[in-house]
């Protein structure tokens, strides 16, 4: 067996597999009958269960294509993964922009049938209580006094205990939240760009990752009047129902969070994740990227396009890997021949260009 594939030695896959990483969508009674146990001190009692997660095939193909089998893959990216299976771990994903980093997440979730992805977008200003979940407050208040307004004193008196558990019409989980919930089998979540957040920020999900659970305080302080409250979380129209202010998961969520290297982590962080450094794609994983995202066109000239685009990408230090897949649009409309020198160097030069910001280079 190749470092860089299997299947196509006619070797089979390791058994301990899960997640194979070949684009092969895994039956849902062959997942759940080899879904592994997990580590004793990564068991979590969270439950009843929440319903099945809503699927999105549309965002899949959107972000991957068609499903495109194939028997060529990385053998470390894929032992990694199914250790951050296996293991209930996140999986922190580095390498340059534009790598795929991200693409993970969600082929995970189609090969293991896992329902949408949980996307959680990082920002300087994003914080470990957004990703949790948000409270409306002043909506709150507002939709308070339009209640009251409109009942006489001593009606709106005796609803108090209604009032209060309307609070979940103002608590909206977020994407970690969201994954957090008791679902019988695990949520993908994606946390992108995770360098780019709050220098804290790492620590602050540190016990979150270990403990698999959080406090809603709003619903602490009346949890024994109000012991269930139904809330909004960040599927589309999606809501759960809390138990005594508390999320604890059933499933520890896959977590898979991209970095572009652009700061350090403590050591503690680390110690609780496995790291996968994700390299460009070759040749061969650019022409499946192609392949899935255009199924039904006859590319005579995609060779020569992805030699070109490998070349100018070793020339510039880089270019991502959409830059690619606009080429072949615009190849599509007729925009270029490869035979016409001229008009494909104007448009190489145009679409891929150095990933730096514009008057930098």
């Amino acid at each position: 067996m190749t470092p860089d594939s299997t299947g196509a030695s006619g070797e089979p896959a390791p058994g301990w597999w899960i997640y194979r990483g070949t684009g092969q969508v895994l039956d849902t009674e062959e997942r759940e009958r080899r879904w592994p146990a997990p580590p004793r001190w990564r068991t979590f009692d969270g439950g009843p269960d929440e319903p099945a997660p809503p699927s999105d095939a549309k965002d899949l193909e959107r972000r991957l294509g068609t499903v495109v089998v194939s028997e060529r893959v990385d053998i470390h990216e894929v032992d990694m993964i199914n250790a951050a299976v296996y293991l209930r771990r996140p999986l922190l994903v580095t390498g340059r922009p534009g790598s795929g980093k991200s693409t993970l997440a969600y082929r995970i979730a189609r090969e293991l049938q896992l329902g949408r992805v949980l996307r959680w977008p990082i920002t300087t200003r994003s914080t470990l209580q957004a990703g949790l979940y948000e409270y409306d407050a002043i909506g709150r208040v507002h939709a308070a006094s339009r209640h009251r307004a409109g009942r006489p004193a001593a009606e709106g008196a005796a609803d108090r205990s209604d009032a209060e558990a309307e609070i979940g019409d103002f608590l909206h989980l977020g994407p970690l939240g969201t994954a957090l919930l008791p679902y019988r089998m695990p949520r993908v979540l994606l946390i992108d760009e995770i360098d780019k957040g709050d220098v804290d920020l790492p620590n602050d999900l540190l016990n979150v990752f270990e403990e698999g659970e959080f406090e809603l305080r709003e619903l602490m302080r009346s949890a024994a009047r109000v012991p269930e409250v139904v809330v909004h979380t960040a599927d589309p129209a999606g809501t759960a129902t809390i138990r005594h202010g508390r999320v604890r998961c059933h499933e520890f969520p896959i977590v898979v969070m991209t970095s572009n290297g652009e700061r350090e982590f403590p050591a503690p962080f680390l110690r609780r994740c496995l790291h996968l450094r994700v390299p460009e794609p070759d040749a061969g994983k650019l022409a499946a990227m192609v392949a899935a995202h255009f199924p039904d066109e006859q590319l005579a000239d995609a060779r020569e396009i992805i030699r070109a685009y490998l070349e100018r990408r070793d020339r510039l230090d880089g270019l991502a890997a959409d830059q690619l897949l606009n080429a072949f649009q615009l190849r599509m409309a007729g925009a270029f021949t490869t035979t016409d020198e001229e008009s494909l160097r104007r448009l190489i030069e145009a679409i891929w260009h150095r990933l730096s910001p514009i008057g930098a280079e």
